[in-house]
């Protein structure tokens, strides 16, 4: 769609539809609408992943950030949130809009992010592994505090005018906790945006609510190339801390703060109280997600756990607070067991952990959910055993052990269930935030099982979406 397009369909009171983000990949979501009189945001996420998608992070925003009148955000992961502090710092001037568990959330978690990459860039000026002479953050705490100043909570199924023409619902996704679909009414186009779609029988999680119908779906497609495992994650959780225990070795859990880290420590909880276990020493390396605890027990609605197993979770393990605990961890050897953050390897304190112990063969590293492109964790679960940290490589000889059907995201199986649940099809849906084979093969199942006109759209490509133009959308034979 070229830029006269985009004009002509704004000037005629038409809707549009940018793909800022997310289009190609898996990470970086970003959607704009915009009609003749404003321009919503929804989510605001960073790239992760390959070099070539991180270095989007540091280009200009594709539309000046003071020309947005709102965002809209479905949950705290920082794919979906982590680029907020910039939008901000460069020009943002109007509220961002969340459910009142992501605003919490947000509130730790962006605090983290900043505090991370103002490390990381100290650590890389001082060792010298950066290619820049002066690394600098790509945002600061300052600039996290004040996008958070900017945050307004919304109450679940209200709808909350944005602009004089946008107004928002936020429906239950199920996937961390606060996490939404944003079903969003412009100038008599409704949208719906599904963020990313928890499963229907996840252990921490609720169940998404199922879907409201819309003009235009935006869907996530993470897992859209396949089915959970049947395997029960708990079962192997269980079989890798024995066997790992009975070399004497260390088990490094790489794990989102939101989210996996509760996932993984609920199981850790069920299998020490019925003896599965041996009772070794369990670390919870990340300040996130010992803050996080205070969130979980704040919003037992949106969870399955009961008061007194939320308690039993965050008791079983040691939480490390200081840089100083972390680094004597890496000092004293197994057995034990290590949660720490990235959950792909990307950054955090599991890194220097990753470094300590992944070249012993007694150790074990477990994957235990989507690993995207180009980061360290899908390397090491394509075979990779040395990877470049802190500017050297390191031998990994540890074994690599992964539970896939830990993930907290909905599988194409459940993403297609969840849609046959509409009231009427949508006109039009795109398949965004998944890897290409994994959208392209949801898109083909949208079509063919639920005969709905869906394609994937390209990187900053633009489409209109008002009623007669989202009706028309076509679709090619399927190959």
């Amino acid at each position: 769609m070229t830029a006269r397009d985009r004009r002509r369909v704004r000037d005629s009171g038409g809707v549009s539809l940018a793909f800022l983000g997310a289009a190609d990949t898996v990470t970086g979501s970003r959607y704009l609408v915009s009609d003749s009189s404003s321009r919503v945001l929804v989510d605001c996420g960073l790239f992760q992943g390959f070099k070539v998608l991180r270095e989007r992070n540091r280009a200009p925003f594709p539309v000046p950030p003071e020309s947005i009148d709102a965002v809209v955000l479905t949950h705290a992961h920082l794919d979906h949130s982590g680029y907020l502090p910039a939008l901000v710092r460069d020009g943002f001037r109007g509220r961002i809009y969340a459910s009142e568990g992501t605003v919490a959330l947000c509130r730790i978690m962006l605090l983290d992010s900043a505090h991370l990459l103002e490390e990381e860039a100290r650590h890389a000026a001082k060792h010298g592994w950066s290619r820049h002479p002066e690394p600098h953050p790509l945002y600061t705490v300052d600039d996290a505090t004040a996008a958070l100043e900017r945050f307004v909570a919304v109450p679940e199924g209200d709808d909350v005018a944005l602009t004089r023409s946008a107004s928002v619902r936020l429906l239950r996704a199920g996937h961390i906790l606060g996490a939404m679909s944003a079903y969003l009414d412009v100038s008599g186009v409704r949208l719906c945006f599904t963020g990313d779609l928890g499963r229907p029988d996840e252990p921490l999680m609720r169940p998404p609510h199922p879907f409201d119908g819309a003009d235009v779906l935006v869907t996530e497609s993470t897992y859209g190339n396949r089915s959970h495992s049947d395997a029960d994650p708990e079962e192997q959780l269980g079989d890798i801390v024995r066997r790992t225990v009975r070399r004497g070795g260390v088990v490094l859990i790489p794990a989102f703060a939101v989210g996996r880290t509760e996932t993984i420590l609920l199981h850790l909880s069920r299998l020490l109280k019925r003896g599965d276990i041996p009772d070794v020493p369990i670390y919870v390396n990340s300040p996130m997600a010992v803050s996080v605890a205070d969130v979980y027990r704040g919003h037992p609605e949106e969870h399955r756990m009961s008061s007194e197993e939320v308690e039993r979770l965050y008791q079983v393990a040691t939480p490390v607070r200081s840089v100083d605990e972390s680094k004597l961890l890496n000092l004293r050897g197994g057995p034990m067991i290590i949660v720490s953050a990235s959950g792909m390897l990307t950054g955090g304190r599991v890194l220097h952990h990753l470094r300590a112990y992944g070249p012993d063969q007694r150790n074990t590293i477990v994957l235990t959910g989507f690993q995207a492109g180009g980061t360290r964790g899908a390397r090491l679960a394509a075979g990779e055993r040395s990877l470049r940290i802190f500017g050297k490589d390191v031998p990994i000889k540890a074994e690599v052990a992964a539970i896939d059907s830990m993930s907290a995201h909905a599988d194409a199986d459940d993403i297609i269930d969840w849609m046959r649940k509409a009231p009427r099809p949508p006109a039009a849906v795109y398949v965004t935030h998944g890897e290409p084979a994994a959208a392209d093969t949801l898109r083909l199942r949208i079509e063919r099982e639920l005969g709905w006109p869906a394609r994937v759209p390209e990187h900053e490509e633009e489409v209109p979406v008002a009623p007669s133009a989202a009706t028309a959308l076509s679709v090619p034979a399927a190959p």
